[in-house]
């Protein structure tokens, strides 16, 4: 070990506040006069002072002795603890000259310090000898600690566990620096003191001993005694474990002497030693017995603990099993799902998107009757989730009988009482397709329908309700039925908007009324009455004529529809001249409705047209019945459709390749020797499977990914050449830098860095000296705020320094430009969510299209790989268009959502160039500015890899 040099920063372990010395610290000769004083509170601010001045850099070399005279044998507790400070930073040995090779004495007076210490070592009062033996671990000196081993060794059977404790440590910290030089029987001592140590934290930390400095001893210990294990406490399972992990993974075929105490820790009372012995189980194994083990466990913990970080931590290693293990995992799939109960709609939305893949035919049932339970839960109005967990339940559920038609009977009759309600839309979005997957459910669950018109108090759940009741209602009986009943709520013509008059209110208000009478004497005498008008009765409207009569020029549109649909049915007069009657009030009602919806009135006065001309006309019927009647459904089918097909698709990109070496070695356990106790598992079981299928083999994944984020800082021909690779974890920002001597002289190297944006550096690079063509690796943090593009530029300053007279260099860094897409992820959300969004946004960057690009659906491909988003418009790209809109989401890391519309246009002329813009909204401003102009620079296609660097921006200036 090197020898310590005459600089605190070589000693120092702490700081202190800068506010400690405010007003100015006083001289060394006023410090030495202080240190006599009898009062120890003048003592304890003078030692205060020194310290302070020596973390400063200042010597005070006086003071030292001075500190041994008057300090060293007082009796104040506090005044020892700050003495301890001292003896830490003050510096121990003698000034040497600078290029001297001579070994650095040790100061005279450090015999007197080492004699106070020994006093401190054997002093009566437990706490003193704890606290020195605290003290001495952080001491690097072998001359000074060598003096007091033999009382250290003392320590370890005093009768306080407060002391042993801190003897142990002591102990492991001078044999970890110093090795068989300081202590040759440290091993053997601290194996006897672990067999006949009774205290958990002393054990503890004799164990942490072995397991660092002599890891044979300590697997014997362990083997010796692994039914006690849980007895030694929580310190003692943990260093265990990782015990466990750094010998398993050294040498797999040890594997099979820690099964036992792995499974025995998993039942641990502590959720720490359980979470950490799950996760230590399964690194080790994939065997699905250890893998049965670990989920319930995990299951378990998820069920009894109640802060919020620790279930999602938990949850995150489910999402790590479910990617290999999906078949066990399906085992405790009910333990898992319980975990919905709980109050955070996060933790319950990462259940149901663990659990819901894992639904298979034998505990659909249970799973279905546990989600309904909890929608029916959600009537609570003081439930503290709402409508979004409602919503999740709803999709949840769909899901379900999406792929299982078994459950999808109850579900319906279920979630249809919740139409009038809130989450009403997402249900009637679920009975819509369930009506289509399910033929043999449609009688039920239209008349179900029928009955609930009167209940729905929602336009848009309105609206699906009657496309459903126009598309399915094919038959006579469901066909009249359907029609007398929105007939029936709809009420007769006009249906002209309500208007609320003022006068009208004051009629209904008490008046006074005075009016002259003849008294039972016949004089007369003045009275004042209060005359209150008789009550018109209140002719309630139902809630779909309310609708239509305040104005929802939409819905009319859809009702017109429907009742045509109706109609062409049926051909029957009387529900024809009914239809017409009801269109004829409808188009009324649009021409009188406010100019703000003019265009809306437009589309509603044709949309009626053409429906009255379908029943009056019997041409237009023939042309235009086929269509009308049919291509609804049709149209709905192959979306479904599209949607299945997509959404296995992207199940498949998550999937992990499997890859592995052609030539890797294959155990095979019928062949493998019988070595391992009765009862135990094969830990490296499913290991060999795993490999055999290529499951494991990421590595190179992962290096290969991290080249794409390496970035040239100088040039080759500098000095001192650097580059660095950037990791972005979310709000941080790793910089680790590879800096390069190229010289044949030591350089000392200081990097400087500085940030424009909203990133703020954390972190500063070390100043480093470096060998002759050596290399050394710099780190830096960088904290982020904002969604928004930055850069990180700076200078390296380098000297030689054995030539303090040579001049300073300096070389300037390359740019690195921080892109937006490091910060987004592709997201999906339902359509309605996203208009809503749309509607709320308020920050809106328009860009023109201008590309190279001819193809609509190449150009909507681009732009979607480019910009880290996903598209929400099914697309046909068989159809041959001239005209493309799609909708694109993204969330960023600080959960911003990025709204983007695409609306593009192929022109009829010769260059059939494109031609259109593309809308982006956001929350913020940043993230709106930010993703235009990422859009700007790459919606021009460039083939050439080094023309489409410079487009993007993402590399260095």
């Amino acid at each position: 070990m090197s020898q310590a040099i005459n600089s605190n920063e070589d000693y120092c372990s702490f700081t202190l506040p800068s506010d400690l010395s405010q007003g100015g610290l006083p001289g060394e000769a006023d410090i030495c006069k202080d240190l006599e004083a009898a009062d120890p509170a003048i003592k304890r601010a003078a030692l205060k002072s020194a310290i302070m001045a020596m973390l400063g850099g200042e010597a005070l070399p006086k003071v030292l002795m001075q500190v041994i005279r008057f300090c060293i044998n007082t009796n104040d507790h506090q005044l020892k603890k700050l003495m301890m400070l001292y003896w830490e930073v003050v510096p121990k040995y003698q000034p040497i000259s600078a290029g001297s090779k001579e070994k650095p004495k040790l100061l005279p007076e450090m015999i007197l310090v080492c004699n106070a210490l020994m006093n401190d070592l054997n002093h009566p009062n437990e706490y003193v000898r704890g606290s020195m033996l605290r003290f001495l671990c952080k001491v690097k000196d072998s001359e000074i600690l060598g003096p007091l081993m033999s009382s250290v060794k003392q320590c370890l059977e005093h009768r306080h566990s407060y002391v042993r404790k801190n003897a142990a440590l002591c102990i492991f910290h001078c044999y970890k620096l110093f090795g068989d030089n300081l202590l040759p029987d440290a091993p053997e001592i601290m194996e006897r003191f672990i067999l006949a140590e009774t205290d958990i934290c002393a054990r503890r930390n004799a164990f942490l001993m072995l397991f660092n400095c002599a890891e044979t001893e300590a697997i014997e210990f362990l083997s010796q005694n692994v039914d006690d294990v849980m007895k030694f406490g929580e310190g003692f399972a943990l260093l265990v474990l990782e015990l466990t992990r750094k010998v398993c993974r050294r040498d797999p075929a040890q594997k099979s002497r820690f099964v036992r105490v792995l499974f025995q820790m998993l039942t641990s009372s502590s959720a720490s030693v359980s979470y950490e012995a799950a996760w230590t189980l399964v690194s080790l194994s994939s065997a699905p017995t250890a893998v049965r083990a670990a989920a319930s466990t995990y299951s378990s913990l998820l069920s009894s603990q109640n802060d919020n970080n620790v279930k999602m931590i938990v949850l995150e290693r489910l999402v790590d099993l479910r990617r290999r293990h999906a078949k066990v995992l399906q085992e405790v799939l009910m333990d898992i799902l319980r975990a919905i109960s709980s109050p955070n709609p996060d933790i319950c939305q990462k259940v149901l998107d663990i659990t819901m893949p894992l639904v298979n035919g034998r505990n659909v049932e249970e799973v279905v009757g546990l989600l309904k339970r909890e929608v029916l839960k959600t009537q609570d109005s003081d439930m503290e989730k709402g409508s979004s967990f409602r919503a999740m339940l709803i999709k949840a559920i769909h899901s379900c009988a999406s792929r299982f038609p078994d459950v999808a009977e109850g579900v319906v009759s279920t979630l249809i009482s919740f139409i009038g309600g809130d989450g009403a839309l997402d249900v009637v979005i679920f009975v819509r397709a369930i009506v289509e997957q399910y033929p043999a459910l449609r009688p039920n669950v239209l008349s179900t329908l029928m009955n609930s018109i009167a209940d729905i108090n929602k336009s848009d759940v309105m609206c699906v309700v009657m496309w459903i009741l126009g598309e399915y209602c094919v038959d006579p009986d469901t066909t009249g039925e359907a029609f007398s009943e929105i007939i029936r709520n709809l009420g007769d013509a006009p249906y002209l908007v309500l208007e609320k008059a003022d006068d009208g209110k004051k009629s209904d208000e008490p008046t006074m009324v005075t009016k002259n009478v003849v008294l039972a004497d016949g004089t007369y005498a003045t009275q004042t009455v209060m005359s209150t008008p008789a009550k018109s009765e209140d002719v309630s409207m139902s809630n779909l004529r309310t609708m239509v009569v305040e104005g929802d020029i939409f819905l009319c549109g859809i009702i017109a529809s429907t009742l045509t649909k109706f109609a062409l049915r049926s051909k029957a007069k009387e529900m024809t001249v009914k239809a017409l009657l009801a269109m004829c009030g409808f188009a009324k009602m649009a021409e009188v409705k406010s100019s703000s919806q003019k265009s809306a009135a437009t589309d509603c006065h044709e949309r009626i047209t053409l429906c009255c001309r379908m029943l009056l006309d019997s041409k237009t019927s023939e042309m235009l019945s086929a269509a009308w009647l049919d291509s609804g459904k049709q149209t709905f089918s192959s979306l479904l459709v599209e949607l299945r097909e997509k959404s296995a698709a992207s199940s498949k990109e998550d999937a992990a390749p499997t890859v592995t070496q052609c030539d890797d070695l294959i155990h095979i356990r019928q062949l493998k020797n019988q070595s391992g106790a009765a009862g135990d598992i094969d830990l490296d079981d499913g290991s060999d499977l795993l490999r055999a299928t290529g499951q494991g083999a990421d590595g190179e994944q992962g290096f290969s990914s991290g080249l794409k984020n390496t970035h040239q800082l100088t040039g080759f021909s500098d000095p001192v050449y650097c580059e660095a690779s950037i990791i972005v974890n979310d709000y941080d920002i790793k910089l680790s830098m590879i800096l390069i001597n190229r010289t044949p002289d030591p350089v000392s190297i200081s990097v400087e860095l500085s940030t424009i944006g909203d990133m703020k550096l954390v972190e500063r690079p070390q100043s480093r000296t470096i060998g002759p063509l050596d290399q050394c690796v710099l780190s830096a943090s960088i904290k982020i705020s904002s969604t928004e593009t930055g850069h990180i530029f700076g200078t390296i300053v380098h000297e030689n320094p054995m030539n303090p007279s040579a001049p300073k260099g300096y070389i300037n860094l390359n740019d690195i430009h921080l892109d937006i897409m490091d910060f987004i992820k592709p997201a999906t959300c339902t359509d309605e969510l996203f208009r809503g969004m749309w509607a709320e946004f308020e920050w809106e960057n328009k860009v023109a299209i201008t590309t190279s690009i001819e193809n609509l659906y190449d150009f909507l491909d681009h732009i979607v790989a480019k910009t880290n988003m996903s598209c929400l418009t099914p697309v046909n790209r068989a159809s041959e268009t001239h005209f493309l809109a799609a909708n694109l989401y993204a969330r960023s890391v600080f959960k911003e959502d990025a709204l983007v519309n695409v609306s593009v246009e192929k022109k009829s002329d010769d260059c059939g160039k494109l031609s259109g813009y593309i809308r982006i909204r956001s929350k913020t401003q940043g993230i709106a500015l930010s993703l235009g102009d990422r859009i700007t620079t790459v919606q021009r296609k460039i083939d050439n890899k080094e023309g489409e660097q410079k487009a993007t921006g993402a590399n260095v200036q």
